[in-house]
């Protein structure tokens, strides 16, 4: 299920794989797919086939996206990305700052395409 606000376009610095966590890339307007829990997260690509640096790609920053799971969610469990740009459970970590992008609406597991409501955050561990 998903209910787009806005979304915006920006440029692929590297690969992306569909339905990933993006963070913000070294240029401006650049996107790179997401690695870790303390990236800066942007939103969630919107877009069926993966893109290639240099392609154009579409962005959702807030609204309900589309995501792919990287492991077991429920409903109402803040999300962060995996080293792979997947949702996961945001979990605090001693030291960090843990960036969240949204709540899961939807529960799934490993490789399911999911919803999420964009609500981007931090909380430190």
């Amino acid at each position: 299920m998903r209910n787009q606000g806005l979304v915006k376009n920006y440029t692929a610095e590297a690969a992306i794989a569909a339905y990933r966590i993006v963070k913000f890339g070294a240029a401006d307007g650049g996107i790179l797919q997401a690695a870790a829990a303390t990236d800066k997260l942007v939103g969630i690509t919107d877009r069926l086939a993966a893109a290639v640096s240099g392609d154009r790609i579409d962005v959702v920053r807030n609204g309900i996206a589309e995501v792919e799971y990287g492991g077991a969610v429920a409903a109402g469990d803040l999300l962060s990305a995996d080293a792979s740009g997947r949702a996961i459970v945001a979990a605090a970590a001693a030291g960090s700052n843990v960036r969240f992008i949204g709540v899961a609406e939807v529960a799934g597991v490993l490789g399911d395409i999911g919803s999420l409501m964009i609500e981007p955050g931090s909380f430190q561990g």
